[in-house]
Parts: C-alpha cells; structure tokens; sequence
C-alpha cells in the first residue's frame, strides 16, 4: 500500500505492450486490405480503387450518402456548354462510300455548330462508314448537359464481351481483360460495360462459362455467334441457346418500344440500383439499337437517370439499358482502322480516363468492336477476329 507522499505505481510494461499489440492488430485488416485494393492488377484509378475498398468493407451506405449529397447538391448550369467541352469534327473523309447514314437529331434551338449532325468515323476500304458520333443537348431546364451518341452499323462489325481482373470475378479469362493484340489493327471502339456485380442482381456470361447467373426480367446486352448484339429484357425477349455468345446484365430496361419506360422519376422499388442515385447529377451510359438493329452508345455528364432515358429516345434508340454511371465509370473510345497511326478518340473531351483505355488489363469488364472484314489493307497479314470468337 502506498503511504502518503509516495508516488502511485506506474502500469506495467506488458500492459502497454498488449494494447499496442490490440492496436496494431484492429489496424492490420483495414490496412492489409486497402493495400491490396490499391495494388490489384488491372487498369484503375486512385479515386476508383478507395471508392470500391470503402464499399467491400461495408461502408457502401456512408459512400451513397456523400455522392447523393455531392451530386444532387450540384446541378449543371442553364448556360451554354463552353465550346471546349464539345467534340469537335475531324478532318472529312476523301469520299464515303455507299450505305446507311443515320438522320440528323433533334437539337435544341439555337442549335449549337454540329449538335445533331453526324460525323464520319472510319470506314471499310473503299465501303461504306461503320460509325458515326455527334453530340445532343437532352436536357431543356439545363442547356450546359451535352450527351455524346456513337452510332454503329452492325452489319459490318463484330462485338465481344471482355471480362476484367475484378469484374465479373474468376480467373483463366482468354483475353487477358485487354484488347487482345491480334484484333487491334481492325478495332472501331470500346466501351464501358454496367454496374459491378455485387450492386447488381444481374449476371455474366462469356467465353462459354457463367460467372454470374442470369436472371429473368434483367436488362442484357447480347451478343450473338455472328458478334451482333441486341438489347434484351433477359426471359422475355431472349433465353439462354446455342446463339448467345455473351450476355451483361444491368438493371432494367430504361427505353422499351422508342419510350422511357414508367417509373424512372420514383424508381420505387430499386429496379435501377438505389432510388437516390438516380437523382444525381453525374457521368451515365446507356447502350441500345434502333429499329434498323443499329447501335447506339450514349453519355454525359450532368445526366438523371431520366435524362439519360431521354437522351436515349432523343438519339432514335427503341429498346435500351443504363451502363455503368459516375467519373472513371464511363469510357467510349473510338479507333480509325482505315488510318493506321492515328489516335483513338474519345466520345466527349471532358470524358475522364485515357482515350486508349482498354489497350492495357483494366479490372473492369467491357465491349470491343471490330471491323467485321478484318483490318484495311494497310493493316494485312493479320488476322484481328480470331481471338474475339468470330
């Protein structure tokens, strides 16, 4: 017993040692873990992989509540998008060949210098134009929202689904979750793919193998045995059969039959993902086909859900889905195989990420398009859909 004067003893040492060793041990699986999520394989970025840790260790719902309150919180301007933000037309081909062209958009008055109007991509040699892009303004209350649409014309492409290092999940994918190399001379473009799969309900297929199973009544991306695809609701307008060679499911349709399908202001029930994000102001994709079996990608930032839908049915798209939605999420790239050397494009200059996105493994899974013919014959000797299942 201490008398008085006598100072109390102090804790002792294994004490201290045990809290440091509680400590270090509370701290080692956060840490362990956000160190592997910034040094996963596969193409990502800083932002990106600290969203998607926060998210895999439960803080998904304090991750929402931010981007809700950032994104509904800053809505676009009325004014006129600065004239850098807007694509801008690349030098016109020597001469076009025969074939569809797609009709000018609807564009809001005054009509900004090449809103609605289309412009060439690249073309088969001596054939007809594969794709073109113009730019819309799909929102009246906010001028400044631009949406970027490629137009594709299928019957001279062939797509392919590309799983990536994290998305769909698994290992043993044949491309390597890049655009394989032997293709590139014949590649037109590539694109974002859809939500991840644990925020969704919908499922994967590819390469012959199901990483994620399909489900009914989900919006689905699917690619035929001849690389053509086609927007789906999956049970009603599609079923698994010796055709499909891939299906990405996403959601639920957003265009059916050339209108945005009711619902989309409340989304009541969850069909597209959580009923705040919806309300956001930020980057969406949305990809569907016209009535001529064309296909049209869409984006922009700044875009609703809703926005995005109209923008869609705005572009002619008669049956489509949302893609992925949110910067780092919505990539287009598009690729001039008829002028080797030159440098892939992005649909919109403001559209985060690099224009050769894709080249390298990225962690999330995506679509290529390639000339159906193969590489022009400046490119000869290769032969580009081999390792695409064509």
């Amino acid at each position: 017993m201490a008398t008085a004067g006598t100072p109390m003893p102090r804790p002792k040492r294994p004490r201290r040692k045990l809290i440091l060793v509680l400590v270090v041990a509370v701290l080692a699986y956060p840490i362990g873990s956000y160190t592997r999520a910034l040094t996963y394989p596969g193409a990502a970025s800083f932002a990106v992989r600290t969203v998607d840790w926060l998210r895999e260790i439960g803080l998904g719902g304090v991750v929402n509540t931010v981007e809700n309150w950032w994104y509904t919180r800053h809505p676009p301007s009325a004014a006129p998008p600065p004239a850098g933000s807007l694509p801008t037309a690349p030098p016109p081909l020597p001469s076009l060949g025969a074939g569809p062209r797609p009709a000018d958009l609807p564009a809001q008055l005054p009509r900004l210098p090449g809103e609605g109007r289309w412009t060439p991509g690249a073309s088969t040699a001596g054939g007809p134009v594969a794709d073109y892009t113009t730019f819309i303004r799909p929102d009246p209350a906010h001028a400044s929202v631009v949406a970027g649409v490629a137009w594709i014309n299928q019957s001279l492409v062939r797509a392919s689904l590309i799983a990536g290092t994290k998305e769909p999940g698994g290992s043993g994918w044949p491309e390597g979750a890049r655009v394989p190399s032997g293709v590139r001379p014949a590649l037109l473009a590539t694109f974002n793919a859809g939500f991840k799969f644990k925020d969704t309900a919908g499922g994967f297929y590819a390469d012959g193998r199901t990483a994620r199973p399909l489900k009914d009544g989900a919006a689905s991306v699917v690619i035929d045995r001849s690389g053509r695809i086609s927007i789906a609701q999956w049970g009603r307008d599609a079923t698994m059969s010796p055709a499909v060679r891939a299906v990405r499911q996403n959601l639920a349709l957003v265009v059916d039959n050339g209108s945005a399908v009711p619902g989309l202001r409340a989304n009541a029930v969850g069909r597209w993902g959580s009923a705040s994000n919806q309300f956001q102001y930020t980057w969406r994709s949305g990809l569907g086909t016209d009535r001529a079996g064309n296909l049209l990608y869409v984006a922009g930032d700044k875009l609703t859900l809703r926005t995005l839908a109209g923008a869609m049915v705005q572009a002619g798209i008669v049956r489509g889905m949302e893609l992925d939605i949110h910067p780092g999420m919505v990539a287009f790239n598009a690729y001039r195989p008829d002028r080797p050397g030159s440098s892939p494009r992005k649909l919109l200059p403001a559209m985060p990420g690099s224009a050769d996105r894709y080249l390298t493994a990225d962690q999330r899974d995506f679509f290529a398009i390639v000339l159906r013919g193969g590489a022009p014959p400046a490119s000869a000797g290769v032969s580009p859909l081999s390792s695409l299942g064509a």
